[in-house]
């Protein structure tokens, strides 16, 4: 248990390397699954490219969303663009950080199965065999088919075991032309991601860091406060419950047995643990002792939240400790020097 302990602590401090972990880790996924994946064209010209796109589409819609469900900043998020102003603002540059921050991630396991099934060209042949122009490959014995009936033969040249029109059109020929052509917008594709990539990175330096230091700040904030919150709130209930706990119980044996005087125990040093740990809970509750008191407290936070304003109490300390030594000071100069007296001991030995 404590060992789970210390790995969620170390996660949770380490948010940010472990999502760009779990980015990663969704990537490879994505490539395995694709490789295990049984692709099965229907080889139908109504259903091949419905099929092929899907493939090629849906898939990565799901791995966005799965990188979102997986973030836990979502939430983060969500809970502050929905809250109620309070008194503190809301500031859209950062929640224009966070939603994009979260957003790169989640687009890395999408674009990995983008890339790999253009590279692959198989959802590609299947969606495009049947309307490509593949005239260069037909003999002169397709002028004699309708159109119709050379869509359905090409529509089967994903399916090697159903198709039979080897007498009409060389199928490895037009296989490989347009696996060539999906290569090709694969590397395409992954051109403009690079040289998009490229460009944040370089771009954003030209952009004033102060701005985007405030709000990577206050993003980081955002996240730390509610995890702090969190903590107060669970180390609050688990003294309540104590609390709680011991004074039912002590109530119960004061019904059930007569109290009888406790001896007291003699010695010096001697301190009662069970009186520190009582007075540790209480002290953790913080003056919030009532069921009404703690729901007015949760609620006060959802609905307003506080300013963030820590330097009054820093201010009053400031000044009196400036006053303080002001005095001091004053004291010091006003005091009249005293008489430097000196006194002589003698030993009788």
């Amino acid at each position: 248990m404590d060992k789970f302990r210390i790995m969620v602590q170390f996660l949770q401090a380490n948010q940010e390397s472990f999502m760009n972990g779990i980015c990663g880790i969704m990537a490879l996924a994505s490539a395995q699954m694709y490789s295990s994946f049984e692709f099965t064209c229907p080889c139908l010209p109504a259903y091949n490219y419905a099929y092929g796109i899907g493939i090629l589409i849906v898939p990565p819609i799901w791995f966005f969303l799965l990188g979102y469900v997986l973030n836990n900043n979502i939430s983060v998020l969500t809970e502050e663009w929905k809250r109620p102003m309070g008194k503190r603002r809301k500031d859209p540059a950062v929640l224009r950080y966070m939603f994009s921050s979260m957003t790169q991630r989640a687009l890395i396991a999408p674009v990995v199965w983008i890339a790999v099934t253009l590279m692959d060209g198989k959802s590609f042949l299947c969606a495009f065999s049947a309307t490509s122009d593949l005239s260069e490959f037909l003999n002169e014995t397709y002028k004699s088919l309708s159109k119709n009936d050379v869509q359905k033969l090409q529509a089967m040249i994903p399916c090697e075991d159903v198709f039979d029109g080897h007498h009409i059109i060389s199928r490895d020929a037009a296989i490989r032309y347009i696996r060539c052509f999906s290569q090709a917008c694969g590397w395409t594709f992954l051109m403009i991601i690079t040289i998009v990539a490229f460009l944040v990175r370089a771009i954003r330096p030209c952009f004033t860091q102060a701005a985007f230091l405030k709000t990577k700040y206050w993003s980081h904030y955002i996240d730390t406060e509610r995890k702090l919150f969190d903590e107060m709130c669970k180390e609050h209930a688990k003294s309540f419950a104590k609390v709680c706990i011991q004074q039912y119980f002590e109530s119960i044996s004061g019904e059930i047995v007569p109290q009888l005087p406790t001896p007291i125990k003699k010695g010096k040093g001697n301190k009662d643990e069970d009186g520190e740990k009582q007075k540790s809970d209480e002290e953790k509750l913080l003056g919030i002792r009532k069921e009404d008191d703690m729901n007015k407290v949760l609620w006060n936070w959802h609905t307003c939240k506080p300013p963030l304003l820590i330097t009054k109490r820093a201010e009053d300390m400031n000044g009196h400790a400036r006053l303080d030594t002001h005095s001091f000071s004053d004291e010091r100069h006003t005091q009249k020097p005293m008489k430097k007296t000196a006194v002589a001991y003698y030993s009788k030995v």
